[in-house]
């Protein structure tokens, strides 16, 4: 199992129309054959120092293997998701664990 985890800081003038069609563009990734389970959150309400709440959004997502991440970088789906919604992005951070 692999674990892909996306942060997203949305850049500060970014619209709510913007960011609901960005959350749009994140769900359409579902459909990536290689995804077994996919997540998209917000940070939590939860004040702890050692918790960054500042990103705009966080995308999870498992995969059986080291080449189901690979069909998942290549894939058509992600990358118009990335064609798309680049220009938004101020920062993004990925962590990949297995």
């Amino acid at each position: 199992m692999l674990a892909h985890h996306v942060l997203f800081w949305l850049k500060a003038d970014t619209t709510a129309q913007q960011k609901i069609e960005f959350k749009g563009g994140l769900e359409s990734l579902q459909d990536i054959e290689s995804i077994k389970t996919l997540h998209i959150g917000t940070p939590a309400a939860i004040d702890r120092a050692v918790v960054d709440t500042t990103y705009s959004f966080s995308l999870t997502v498992f995969f059986e293997d080291m080449a189901g991440h690979d069909v998942y970088q290549v894939h058509p789906l992600h990358l118009a998701f990335l064609d798309q919604f680049k220009v938004l992005f101020d920062k993004v951070v990925i962590y990949d664990a297995d």
